[in-house]
Parts: structure tokens; sequence; C-alpha cells
């Protein structure tokens, strides 16, 4: 029960403090944080939940992470299910304590997108569903990559939450302006369920898309870590 209370809580910190960076920072004329911001916000709320609770479940905060490292032999399947429902009620805890902070200014209007993922019309720079499906399979497919190989047990110990943690802000600086970058279902629902409408109508893709990839991603890994490849 540890871990998933500890999945909970990490996906809380990271939707709060990722999307909240969003809602709540990036928008004050010259002085909002921007998308630089943005990414550096979701990679920090990583890397801090890293060194907080990776000893406890892994800190994965991410359901296509979790499906990822199953994929790539580094978790049980009989965790599957109970760390997504963490993961997913975390991300919503923190959707719900973000909507009532943001709804306390005049003005606040969930139509705005409210942080939330989308592609057409609901992308940031107005970017395709076919690029959005892209950008989101290759994104994840990346970020399982690095998560695997700064994990891996040849790896230096200690820096692993350094790499993913800046992995994730760079995955942000490219794809923001394509999808508000996803590459984690649960941090898209947790914002969807608040907007509804066009966002919950989108929200497949958000989960199709990094799961795809994260399975591939730890396809790759498995083919080109594998100490077998390595001592060929």
């Amino acid at each position: 029960m540890n871990k998933y209370l500890a999945e909970c809580f990490g996906t809380f910190w990271l939707v709060l403090g990722g999307c909240g960076s969003a809602v709540l920072a990036a928008g004050f004329p010259d002085l909002g944080i921007g998308f630089v911001g943005v990414s550096l916000a979701f990679g920090l709320t990583v890397l801090t939940m890293a060194y907080a609770i990776g000893h406890i479940s892994g800190c994965h905060l991410n359901p296509a992470v979790s499906i990822g490292l199953w994929a790539g032999g580094r978790f049980p399947a009989n965790q599957l299910l109970p760390y997504i429902i963490a993961q997913v009620a975390g991300g919503i805890i923190a959707g719900g304590v973000l909507y009532v902070i943001a709804s306390g200014q005049a003005g606040f209007d969930l139509a705005a997108g409210f942080a939330s993922n989308g592609y057409g019309e609901h992308s940031p720079g107005g970017y395709s569903m076919v690029s959005a499906l892209v950008t989101e399979i290759v994104m994840t497919m990346m970020f399982l990559i690095v998560i695997l190989g700064a994990t891996d047990k040849r790896a230096p110990a200690g820096f692993a939450p350094i790499a993913i943690g800046l992995c994730l802000t760079l995955i942000h600086l490219i794809s923001i302006p394509v999808t508000n970058t996803s590459v984690n279902p649960a941090r898209s629902t947790a914002v969807a369920v608040f907007v509804g409408d066009w966002a919950t109508a989108q929200l497949w893709l958000f989960w199709v898309a990094p799961i795809i990839g994260a399975i591939l991603g730890a396809l790759a890994y498995r083919f080109i870590g594998c100490e077998k490849a390595e001592n060929a």
C-alpha cells in the first residue's frame, strides 16, 4: 500500500507543479514563466519526487511509464492496475486543488484550456492530429529509453533522477507547441475531466500514443541495452 500511496502523492505533485505552473504562472505579461518555465516545472516535479519516493515506489507517476517498465522487464504485471489507479487518482486530486486555486481569480474560464492537451484547433500551435500522435509516441519512446538507461544497474548510481528530470524538461521544450505535452495519461486526465467537452473528446490520443511510445521505448532499450549485445 505504501507504493500506491507514494505514486498517488507523487503524481499529485507532478500535476500541481507542472499544470499549476502553466495555469497560474505562465501567462503574466512580462513576468510569466512561459514555455521554458513550464518545461522546467515539469522536470523539477519528477526530479524532486524521484529523490523523495523513488526508493518507495520507483517514482513512475505515469501509467505509460509503468507499462513501459513492465514491457522492459522491470515491473511486475500484477502491480500495473493499482499503480495506474493511484496515479490517475493523484492527478485528479491535484486537478481539483488547482481548480479551486485558479477559480479564485476574477475572469477565470475553463474554456481557456486549464493546461489540457489537445490537437487541431486545441493545439497551442494549431498542429494536426497526426502531428500530435507522432509527437506523443516519439517523445514517450525517448523518455522510456532515458528512464531505462539511467536506472540500469550499469549506469552511475544516484544520477537517474537528474537525467530523467532533464529529459522531461527537454521533451516539454520540444512539444508544448504541438500538444501542450502529455507523455503521461494521468497528467492529461487530471485536467481534462474538469474541462470536459473537447478535452475529454481528445483524451484518447493522450492515452493511446504515450502507451504505444512507452512500449516501443522499452523494446528499443531491451535491444540496444542488453548485455549480450554490448559484449558481442
